[in-house]
């Protein structure tokens, strides 16, 4: 029994080390980007959808309206996702600083409210490029013309821009924002190894008229989430080679980790929701496989307690994946200044391997809690 069980260990194991060679091969791939610093000529709609977000909105929208992107070639619209606080009227005392309020006025209920919320933003807007973010990112005065000035150099369809977390104020969200490098590196590696697959809506940005191209929305519309992966994933279906990851400091958005545990969870499984419209089964098959190597540690670990024998493999499996994700997390973090993050991550490989598990296993069921709503 241990012959075997150790068998499918070791070769749930190598499947681990092939995808971490994939991704530290595709970030390696990724080289540095050319950008024109000046001279820009697209006009640019910076899109914003909003619930409940008036404790920060304003240090966004300050954050935009500080840009160094020339301002005739700026349009910003929030649209407010049936706040029940006063973010209207936040963004509404921006209309002299020309940012536009859309206020969504469904009187049927919906699944996807930020979806609809984006479509009727770039209904409404003039640009050529729509950017996306959050109403809790944080940007540099130099974010909108890093994208723009590499759209304009290298003329991409789509660009995925990195995130990450900032401001942590517990080993908890340090451990988050490590896991997340490790997230935002993955769906660079897969667009340098010319396999878009994944990226994170708070910091994306596409041509409008590949928005309609693609039909948008249509098909993915039933499900809460996917306004950001399933969008690239329709894009990369029909222009594989047209989609890049900008790969520059001055385009990172910041963003802050979940305080709590709840909250962490209800993030992780909206994001694990968006699985089940993956069009490339290949993608959902090696996702699965990795829940499967992170399930044989756990098992090993729990056989453990009968024979020592299963504990040993754990150990090894222990000390495989530390040393891979060492080298694939220690290029990432230079990338984001942010090379202290590593010590968290022997602490954070244990609680991980329950964490994936766990969420892999609710995160395809049901409906769930965003932003004081049920969906699914």
């Amino acid at each position: 029994m241990i012959v075997i069980l150790s068998t499918i260990s070791f070769l749930l194991t190598g499947l681990f080390l092939c995808v971490v060679a994939f991704l530290i091969i595709g970030w390696n791939n990724i080289k540095r980007p050319t950008i024109k610093p000046s001279g820009f000529t697209t006009k640019v709609t910076v899109m914003i959808a909003a619930r409940n977000e008036a404790e920060s909105i304003h240090l966004t929208i300050n954050d935009i309206l500080a840009q160094d992107y020339p301002k005739h070639l700026l349009e910003i619209i929030i649209a407010d996702d049936h706040s029940t606080d006063n973010t209207s009227q936040i963004i509404s005392s921006y209309a002299g600083s020309g940012v536009k309020l859309l206020q969504m006025n469904e009187d049927q209920p919906l699944n996807s409210y930020k979806k609809k919320a984006i479509a009727e933003a770039i209904k409404l807007s003039t640009g050529e490029l729509m950017v996306a973010t959050d109403a809790d990112c944080r940007m540099g005065s130099k974010w909108l013309s890093s994208i723009v000035g590499y759209y304009e150099a290298e003329q991409p369809y789509m660009i995925s821009s990195p995130v990450s977390y900032f401001e942590e104020q517990s080993l908890f969200e340090r451990m988050q924002a490590l896991e997340f490098y490790s997230l935002i590196a993955t769906g660079g590696a897969f667009i340098g190894n010319g396999h878009a697959s994944t990226c994170n809506g708070a910091n994306l940005a596409y041509r409008k008229d590949i928005f309609y191209e693609v039909g948008g929305f249509k098909g993915i519309d039933d499900l809460a989430s996917g306004d950001d992966e399933l969008l690239l994933q329709k894009v990369a279906a029909r222009y594989p080679g047209k989609i890049g990851f900008l790969k520059w400091y001055d385009a990172v958005v910041f963003t802050h980790a979940k305080h709590n545990l709840s909250s962490f969870l209800q993030q992780r499984r909206r994001w694990a929701s968006k699985s089940v419209k993956y069009k490339d089964k290949k993608v959902v098959a090696l996702v699965v496989g990795l829940w499967l190597f992170n399930l044989s540690v756990l098992a090993n670990l729990c056989y453990g307690l009968y024979d020592s024998n299963y504990l040993v493999v754990s150990a090894i499996q222990y000390l495989i994946v530390f040393l891979a994700e060492l080298a694939l997390l220690v290029p990432v973090t230079l990338f984001f200044k942010r090379l202290k993050l590593i010590m968290v991550l022997p602490v954070s490989i244990p609680l991980y391997f329950v964490y994936f598990v766990y969420i892999g296993m609710l995160g395809n069921k049901g409906k769930y809690h965003w932003k004081g709503r049920m969906v699914r």
